[in-house]
């Protein structure tokens, strides 16, 4: 979030492992038809043990007993956000190599915010053009997308490298980054949810298949309008895992309020832009991607070509949900058995297309989340746990850059607070001939002073080369990529949300923020609980030996089993 204010106007142990020699003459086990990549956006590690008692039979309770569980896997950046981990899973790289530093940050030439993914020079495909789609409702028109920001390689980019057109890769998730960081350059197709529709970008296509004209025509997401959200299960079973259903610090946005059963409507007897807000919260969205997935997966025929294809799914409703009622809410947990549900589907239409022996698929998340600072405050038992007030930051930093160098001239400010950080304007340090280092030195006391900071950085003390313990100066370091990162950049202490009245965030490197599953699934894949702790950059070099293509080049991961 970024904050413009006047004055300151706030502004590796193992390569590429060759191939197993063959056993009394056999040859080796083939690559397997199809790779499926699954990440659930802030899905905490946690949820598969409190709600493991309710899960069905083939979805990840499927994942879980036969397959590889890896039950200690951490990011090791600090800015555990969507686009960061969206952009490691594929990669096997942190932040500062692969360049994705947040879900967006303060363009350095226009000092306007860019999206991880923007491009103007990529416009989007299959959206409307700016009229009115539906009664009181404006599908919002944005820049082009593409990974046009993104400075790593994917396993999905290896496998065109490799295959070329004998290899397909496809890439759909609600969230235009998510699909795009996993999807990588070189994808055959990559799409995402706007508001009532799945588009595309002019760097994949000129134009929308017409599978995907079709699906969209069918209208699904429109349908949901109006429809109440209730819990899949007797309410007792959510009292007993999560607790009560009215909770302090939950949203009232969107026409949700703390209890359910919760109508899917923006607040509005008719349909608004606001209903797609309120639809990005609700389950439906994971029904709506799941079958479009397998829509895609027949559509492109994937896993019938002449070698490996990759399909990467990401499902977004668990963070929109987490973001308004927080990881300890009843409606967390429905939407958790509900997307369940939907991934027993994904996983049985790719078993029937392609075999139950003949794909490989692995699940992650980009993240997990902090709970409800009220949640914890209730409890009173000295945990200190609050609400950040960005406000009264931005006026101590203004008020301590003016006192040490002086007022700045009319319509100039000092600098711009920039997600966990604040960047200095040029023109304002010039004017009164300051170094950055010397007003990032008067910052760093003045942030540092504040109790929901645990500790501050430089752009100096950042800029270090190869990051190489897991201390949070290390995860910071990871994070960090010059011109898009901030000047001064600060880590919150444990518990604190930087969210304003409703709801939880994440970007910490806290063990509730880093820590997320990784599930291993199918072709090669031994059954088996893994106690040893693992990264998410091993992932990508993981997967790539599986699908005998070479590791992105820049990976520093791990191969696993």
């Amino acid at each position: 979030m970024f904050y413009p204010l006047r004055q300151l106007c706030f502004v590796s142990l193992l390569g590429a492992a060759a191939p197993s020699l063959p056993v009394h003459g056999a040859p080796p086990d083939p690559a397997p038809r199809l790779a499926v990549v699954i990440a659930v956006d802030q899905f905490r590690f946690d949820y598969l043990q409190r709600f493991r008692p309710y899960l069905g039979e083939g979805g990840f309770k499927k994942l879980l007993e036969g397959g590889a569980d890896y039950e200690e896997c951490h990011y090791r950046h600090a800015i555990t956000k969507t686009a960061p981990g969206h952009a490691t899973i594929l990669s096997g790289v942190n932040a500062n190599i692969h360049g994705i530093v947040g879900n967006e940050w303060l363009d350095r030439a226009s000092w306007l915010v860019m999206n991880a993914v923007e491009d103007p020079d990529s416009p989007i495909v299959g959206g409307p053009a700016g009229v009115p789609h539906s009664p009181g409702g404006l599908l919002e028109r944005k820049s082009g997308r593409s990974p046009l920001n993104f400075r790593a390689t994917t396993v999905g980019d290896q496998l065109k490298l490799r295959f070329g057109a004998m290899s397909r890769v496809i890439s759909v998730s609600n969230k235009d980054r998510a699909a795009i960081l996993l999807g990588g350059k070189l994808a055959d197709a990559v799409y995402w949810q706007e508001n009532d529709r799945f588009v595309s970008s002019r760097f994949y296509a000129t134009a929308l298949p017409a599978w995907v004209t079709d699906f969209n025509h069918r209208d699904l997401i429109k349908g949901y309008f109006g429809q109440a959200w209730t819990r899949l299960l007797p309410a007792a079973a959510y009292d007993r895992v999560q607790g009560p259903d009215d909770v302090d610090g939950e949203t009232l946005k969107f026409g949700y309020t703390h209890n359910f059963p919760h109508r899917i409507d923006g607040g509005h007897p008719d349909l608004r832009s606001s209903y797609y807000d309120a639809f990005e919260v609700g389950p439906y969205s994971s029904e709506v991607l799941g079958q479009f997935a397998i829509a895609a997966l027949h559509a492109e025929r994937l896993g019938q070509h002449p070698h490996t294809d990759l399909l990467c799914i990401s499902f977004s409703q668990i963070d929109h949900v987490g973001h308004e009622f927080g990881p300890d809410s009843q409606e967390m947990m429905d939407s958790v058995l509900r997307l369940d549900g939907i991934l027993a589907r994904v996983i049985a239409a790719v078993e029937q297309q392609v075999g139950a022996g003949n794909f490989i698929l692995v699940l992650t998340a980009d993240h997990g989340s902090a709970p409800l600072p009220e949640k914890i405050n209730a409890m009173a038992r000295g945990i200190p746990a609050a609400r950040y007030n960005g406000a009264a930051m931005d006026k101590a930093v203004s008020e301590a850059l003016t006192a040490a160098f002086g007022a700045l001239p009319s319509k100039e400010f000092w600098a711009t607070r920039d997600n966990f950080g604040y960047t200095f304007h040029p023109s304002a340090l010039a004017a009164r001939g300051v170094t950055l280092a010397q007003a990032a030195a008067v910052l760093k006391p003045v942030i540092g002073a504040f109790p929901e900071i645990y500790t501050v950085y430089s752009t100096e003390e950042l800029n270090l080369p190869d990051p190489q313990t897991d201390s949070v100066a290390d995860m910071s370091r990871r994070s960090f990529f010059p011109g898009r990162s901030t000047d001064v950049e600060f880590v919150f202490r444990p518990y604190m949300m930087d969210r304003d009245r409703f709801g939880i965030n994440h970007g910490t490197p806290w063990d509730y923020d880093t820590h997320v599953p990784m599930l291993w699934y199918g072709a090669g894949v031994t059954p088996g609980v893994h106690v040893e702790a693992v990264n998410v950059e091993d992932l990508a070099p993981t997967l790539a030996a599986h699908l005998e293509v070479p590791r992105p080049p820049q990976a520093r991961g791990h191969r696993l089993f």
